[in-house]
């Protein structure tokens, strides 16, 4: 009821609906929404038993009409450099066989993508993807070194081949479950993040090769504003939408349990999320932002989202140094 109802909502919004990294259910299919199908590093929905890309499945994804980008997770902001586990409570007959996984047993997603063991190993899957699915294809990650991420794009400039976009997700991310210690303690915020991936591709000769788009606790208008003025061309949200839906953060989503029918597959739970009323809610939180963005820009004398950048931001030093921080 959940996917239905943001899929739902994102229609009447008139915006795409990333799938996350479980897959392609039906019921991202049921409500004709435009769909951005993500491609973790389980591969969920087009694997080989060996965790590495099967070829045709995603071929078939990738032809479906609401299918409009595929996007390839390396990492994201609540754990980055760590896998996933799918408890094997959680796995029902309907799933097993959308994942192409065994019912009996947990489910792990490695930490990296199988294929990608180096900079121009990852570049090559980039492009082989690009190739097969024919569609726009970005990646997904949280930056942690610099100078890897700088060796990242000199592979993309050697091969010629470039993602459309990157999703570039902070540090503040969210997930149902991940290990305290990642959550608070591991990878680059957004906004220190952008700017250094936005000089990165500058430096490099890059930058107009490709879309940045910014992700990691994104909820209101007047910081996704921050976000687009520190490079960014889009934005994403998660959390917004999830508190649309009524989260009420039980923190009960790794548990099969949540109350409210989001994070849960127990039938009688679901039943309390209604789907039309949830969707008119998710349609009202993007009417809601695009409404305060133009107000912002107003008030900034813009005129266009083109026209932000840092100097619209006070960026005040960091304490000890003389180097401005957003």
């Amino acid at each position: 009821n959940a996917v239905r109802a943001l899929a739902r909502g994102a229609r009447k919004a008139g915006i795409p609906m990333n799938t996350g990294e479980g897959g392609l259910p039906r019921y991202h299919l049921m409500e004709g929404c435009d769909l951005i199908f993500q491609m973790g590093t389980a591969k969920f929905g087009c694997r080989n038993e060996d965790g590495s890309l099967h070829e045709g499945r995603l071929r078939e994804i990738a032809s479906l009409p609401q299918v409009k980008m595929i996007e390839i997770k390396f990492s994201q902001g609540a754990k980055p450099g760590k896998g996933g586990l799918l408890p094997r409570e959680k796995i029902t007959r309907e799933i097993s066989e959308l994942r192409g996984v065994p019912m009996d047993r947990d489910v792990i997603s490695p930490p990296s993508h199988v294929e990608c063991t180096d900079p121009d190993a990852t570049v090559r899957f980039i492009g082989r993807v690009q190739d097969i699915s024919e569609l726009p294809v970005g990646i997904k990650f949280c930056l942690g070194r610099e100078a890897e991420f700088r060796m990242l794009v000199r592979a993309m400039a050697r091969h010629q081949i470039f993602p459309d976009y990157i999703a570039l997700d902070g540090a503040e991310g969210g997930t149902g479950a991940a290990p305290k210690s990642f959550m608070d303690d591991l990878g680059i915020p957004i906004l220190s993040a952008l700017p250094a991936v936005h000089q990165i591709l500058k430096e490099e000769e890059v930058r107009d090769r490709l879309k940045l788009v910014a992700a990691g606790k994104l909820i209101n208008p007047g910081k996704q504003l921050i976000a687009l003025s520190l490079g960014a061309q889009a934005v994403y949200t998660a959390r917004g939408f999830m508190l649309a839906l009524g989260c009420i953060q039980a923190l009960t989503c790794n548990r099969n349990t949540c109350p409210v029918g989001i994070t849960t597959h127990n039938p009688a739970l679901q039943r309390g999320l209604d789907i039309e009323v949830k969707s008119e809610r998710v349609k009202n939180y993007v009417v809601n932002l695009v409404h305060d963005h133009y107000e912002l820009l107003t008030s900034l004398g813009k005129r266009s989202f083109r026209e932000l950048n840092e100097d619209n931001l006070l960026l005040p030093r960091a304490a000890g140094t003389g180097r401005e921080r957003p």
